[in-house]
């Protein structure tokens, strides 16, 4: 679980949280003032116990994040960042106006609205890029040097200099057996020396971590001279944990079961598992109840539109590879496979109905999916269920596949919001790490942020 917040709350995004909500904060209290003068801090007392400004504060910051404006590689473009928030604070004013006129006792007072909406605007914008200045300048938070120059260090690295530049972590170089004599499809710095020359570039560069990958080192290390380097202070950190922790994901290739069997995580406790399940219950029911009326919609507008049934009913594979039947209004032509059988769905798919390219962007194809979460099918978050043909190739060609399958499948899922759409055995690979990464973190916070980032995904219609 501490690997999740690392990945996602990097010091610079609490920084950014924190400043702005005292921010918020200060700006209401001044516009109150400036309107109400010596009557400011009656108006601002609380209301069943809560300051009249902090629905203020988690309305702004809500559309903030959902405007992706704490993913500051979204955003490092000022032009980006000045539209964004507009949306974001346009949003807030027009809920924060619903909210007033249903709970008119939240008001602070007249024209104070206003007049906080324009000042936030100016101090949120004008923050953002000192913040972005600082950042730019501020020293690396964390130097790493990686010993090994395979495919997962080299994607580790450039993964941390071109995606999440946010981390401010920084890769000093890499180092090898035989010293910088194999710069071949290695990012910048490059191979900067050998495994015994690790102490001078530790010292030289002031590097916090070396970060060793096993895999491509293997008959290469000299164990005692390590041993005198992590004696002398240098700390080792395996790259399978160190690309764990800064990329939400576990790398695959190289990787041996040892690792997995005595690294932290993959807890199914009791308590979480009976925890899970309530919430799916609950949230399933909720919202199959109150979609019934879009269903119905959706339905009707699948029957006008394309010959055939409204629903489609599929085997996929659930807990433990068990077969179980997925349902989901139909996006395709009734004769789709007739001639290919089973193929991978593609993005721009041919087969798909005008009907049914809205219903995948808006994701409410999967709205009967709530019944197999009731029927314990499946859970809200979880890996996305496969269909069997594709889950017995993609065992055989990639490596701890069948892991996936220890947890119920799930509606949403981490691979589902970190991973772009795929239909291939390498985009299988990619997502595989994603969610062996959410087995071995699974908590109900992971599965709160997965909802959120899923609402996210869909609001803005994008994803897989």
């Amino acid at each position: 679980m501490a690997g999740f917040f690392t990945h996602r709350l990097s010091w610079r995004t609490l920084a950014l949280i924190t400043c702005e909500s005292a921010l918020i904060a200060g700006v209401v209290y001044l516009a109150a003032w400036a309107r109400l003068g010596s009557d400011v801090w009656m108006a601002m007392t609380t209301v069943g116990g809560w300051p009249r400004v902090v629905p203020i504060i988690l309305t702004c910051l809500l559309c903030l994040y959902y405007a992706d404006l704490y993913d500051l590689h979204v955003v490092a473009d000022r032009r980006e960042l000045f539209v964004r928030a507009l949306q974001a604070l346009g949003a807030t004013s027009l809920i924060l106006a619903a909210i007033y006129f249903w709970f008119p006792d939240l008001i602070i007072g007249r024209g104070v609205f206003l007049l906080s909406s324009w000042l936030v605007v100016g101090v949120i914008i004008g923050w953002r890029v000192v913040f972005m200045w600082i950042a730019r300048r501020a020293r690396p938070r964390e130097r790493l040097l990686i010993v090994g120059a395979g495919p997962a260090a080299v994607e580790l690295a450039r993964e941390l200099r071109d995606e999440r530049q946010d981390l401010g972590v920084e890769i000093v170089g890499f180092v090898e057996a035989e010293g910088p004599a194999r710069p071949v499809g290695v990012p910048e710095p490059g191979i900067i020396g050998s495994i015994e020359e690790i102490p001078a570039i530790v010292r030289r560069a002031s590097v916090d971590r070396v970060v060793v990958s096993l895999g491509d080192a293997r008959g290469k290390l000299p164990m005692d001279r390590l041993l005198e380097m992590k004696l002398d202070g240098v700390r080792f950190d395996h790259l399978a944990s160190v690309y764990e922790e800064y990329t939400g994901k576990i790398a695959v290739e190289n990787l041996r079961p040892s690792w997995l069997i005595f690294s932290e995580g993959f807890r199914k406790t009791r308590w979480l598992m009976a925890a899970k399940r309530a919430v799916d219950v609950t949230v399933a029911a909720a919202v199959f109840v109150a979609s019934l009326p879009v269903m119905l919609l959706v339905a009707l507008s699948i029957k006008l539109t394309s010959p055939g049934p409204v629903l489609y009913h599929q085997q996929r594979a659930g807990l433990n590879g068990g077969p179980f039947t997925l349902h989901k209004f139909r996006t395709m032509r009734v004769d789709a496979e007739a001639e290919t059988g089973a193929v991978w769905a593609k993005e721009d798919d041919p087969r798909v109905t005008g009907v049914g390219r809205f219903l995948r962007r808006s994701r409410l194809d999967e709205l009967p999916q709530c019944w197999n979460v009731l029927k314990g099918d499946m859970s809200l978050v979880g890996p996305r269920p496969e269909r069997p043909e594709f889950v017995a190739d993609l065992t055989r060609q990639i490596p701890f596949y069948r892991q996936r399958h220890v947890i119920r499948p799930g509606l949403t899922g981490w691979a589902q919001v970190r991973y772009s759409y795929g239909a291939s055995v390498e985009d299988a690979m990619q997502k595989l790490q994603f969610e062996l990464y959410y087995i071995k973190n699974m908590s109900m916070a992971l599965d709160f942020y997965v909802i959120a980032e899923t609402v996210k995904t869909v609001l803005v219609r994008r994803g897989s």
